[in-house]
């Protein structure tokens, strides 16, 4: 693995390998760092989505090269590595979270696979299919049913009644014959995933697995068993989870759920402790020491308390595509990755901006911990499926002054003011002596400022000699381009419709000018209808009859069919000929 160093990001990485055609394409949740053959050397297990319909495969990586893939049957939700038992070697266990189940990988070989519960299915429900299967109704009544239970019942319609709903009529008796004899069954799927400490706090302890499902619950699962060793409730179905402490002692899960909010679960209860609501839908979520750090659609970072107190804000330069926490114990350093969809790796600490890296490509998925022997790597997947590893500098520092509260440091340097001179002293004296009535004169212009535009603004919108329409059913926006040096001009207006979502038709253009000058070969033309969004592009040729070297002014008018005044116009110079065609 040769190395680089990247002087984008202040000398603090070096840039140990970059494959933009490695075709990963993974979330930060399926990536995580794993020594999976008990040598010191850790390896990058990938949970790839592949096309998002196939080809989704768990690959392991072993510096910059593939060291073995296995086949998935689902698209992942989460990958976590950990800790299921005692023995020797310790081996760490690669859990995959992909629809209902968990599968389990152990030495990269298949081990085992968990199915979450089956949830409660609705009894009206059941026994309307079971009259469909004795033949006491037709799928049409079948069909009205579901609908009336749907919208009454409070437990929800199974997959299999809610794609029957959605059928067409000519489609119900073969779906009705194809499935009436098969139980009916609701099963959630995971959302999220996580590890817990079991009972110690150590590196390799045992561990046990806590999964977000659809269906809102959170279940904390026991490692050598598989059983279900707690069930905690949500409001919404949790999208990201961060997990601290043990089980047996104390321990905290946070949870962003698809609401909006953030909710704190703690061991005594099965309720959300805390609730956070933001401002806007969060797309990351890291713990960085007692601190949570969360990232919202509206492009901000905000940190709050482990009991939702919230602590700062600050606004980032474009959205956020993904986050992971930067953990570096030999040198007590504790910050966040922000991936950013400029093509940028943000480093904060807290709400302090450390270092800035600069991508190729948009970053989907941040790793950072030991790989190989290297205990500060930092790795990345590209939007383009690309492989990025950087490494930290062994002396790379980040400035501890960034982070350091109050006012910043330039604010104790003098500077370097003039004297002041005899002028300087006069115009002082003339302020202090005429203020009121420098200030006074200074209002009175700013009002005629003011007025003149108003005026101004109000003959623009009242002879429609604004760019753009003022009308609310028919927003337009125009401008002309001339080209050529005469004496034949191409003249080309470019019309938009500015409406969100409505055509605009019946529209026209015409054209007023000194006819002893110029002749317009197209003096009246019909606009196609106007797809909102598009610039349609429409021109003429103006031909120059005078050969005096005299231009004027061509004014063009934007009509609707059926209306007097104009929609809009514009007032265009024409370019003086160069001379009459002979």
């Amino acid at each position: 693995m040769t190395s680089v160093e990247s002087g984008a990001d202040g000398g603090r990485w070096l840039d140990a390998h970059y494959d933009p055609v490695a075709g990963l394409y993974t979330f930060s949740s399926c990536v995580d760092l794993a020594d999976l053959s008990g040598d010191g050397e850790n390896r990058l297990v990938v949970g790839d989505l592949g096309t998002g319909s196939s080809g989704m495969k768990l690959k392991v990586y072993r510096g910059t090269a593939l060291m073995s893939e296995n086949t998935l049957l689902d698209l992942p939700a989460g990958l976590v590595a950990f800790f299921m038992d005692l023995h020797e070697p310790r081996i760490p266990t690669i859990a995959v979270a992909s629809g209902p189940c968990i599968y389990l990988y152990k030495n990269l070989r298949p081990y085992f696979k968990f199915t979450l519960p089956s949830l409660e299915v609705n009894a009206l429900e059941q026994d309307v299919w079971q009259q469909a299967r004795e033949g006491q109704i037709d799928p049409l009544t079948l069909k009205e049913m579901l609908e009336s239970i749907r919208k009454k019942a409070d437990v929800p319609l199974s997959i299999r009644s809610l794609r029957f709903l959605s059928l067409e009529a000519d489609d119900l008796d073969e779906f009705v014959q194809l499935h009436k004899q098969q139980p009916i069954k609701r099963q959630t799927v995971i959302t999220c995933i996580d590890t817990l400490k079991k009972s110690t706090a150590d590196e390799d302890g045992v561990s046990c697995l806590v999964v977000g499902t659809e269906s809102s619950d959170v279940f904390i699962l026991d490692s050598k068993a598989f059983i279900i060793l707690s069930k905690m409730s949500l409001p919404a179905p949790p999208t990201m989870m961060d997990v601290t402490g043990q089980f047996d002692v104390e321990f905290r899960i946070t949870a962003a759920c698809r609401n909006g909010n953030i909710y704190i679960l703690r061991r005594e209860s099965d309720k959300p402790k805390y609730s956070v609501e933001l401002s806007s839908h969060p797309v990351g979520l890291v713990r960085v020491g007692k601190n949570v750090l969360v990232g919202c659609t509206d492009e901000s970072l905000q940190g709050f308390t482990q009991k939702g107190k919230k602590l700062w804000k600050i606004v980032l330069p474009a959205p956020i595509t993904t986050m992971a926490p930067m953990d570096l114990p030999t040198r007590g350093f504790q910050g966040v990755l922000v991936g950013l969809a400029n093509c940028e790796v943000h480093l904060y600490r807290d709400k302090n901006l450390l270092s800035t890296i600069k991508t190729p490509d948009v970053v989907t998925s941040i790793c950072f911990g030991r790989y190989g022997r290297e205990d500060g790597t930092l790795i990345m997947t590209t939007k383009g499926g690309g492989l990025m590893v950087k490494i930290l500098k062994r002396t790379a520092v980040f400035d501890d002054r960034d982070s350091a509260p109050g006012p910043p440091l330039a604010q104790s340097i003098r500077l370097n003011v003039p004297k002041k001179t005899k002028l300087y002293v006069d115009q002082t004296l003339r302020e202090r002596e005429s203020g009121v009535a420098m200030h006074r004169a200074f209002q009175m212009d700013l009002s005629r400022v003011r007025l003149a535009a108003a005026k101004a603004y109000v003959k623009a919108l009242e002879s429609s000699l604004t760019p753009m329409s003022a009308s609310l059913s028919e927003p337009l926006k125009m401008n002309a381009v001339v080209q050529g040096l005469g004496p034949s001009f191409k003249l080309t207006l470019h019309i938009q419709n500015t409406a969100a979502c409505r055509p605009v038709m019946n529209l026209a253009i015409s054209f007023l000018y000194d006819e002893k000058l110029y002749r317009i070969r197209d003096p009246y033309m019909r606009i196609p209808l106007l797809v909102p969004g598009l610039i349609y592009p429409v021109g003429t040729f103006v031909d120059c009859t005078n050969d005096k070297g005299v231009a004027d002014i061509i004014k063009v008018f934007v009509l609707h069919e059926g209306k007097s005044s104009p929609l809009l116009t514009a007032h265009i110079n024409m370019p003086v000929s160069e001379g009459l065609a002979s």
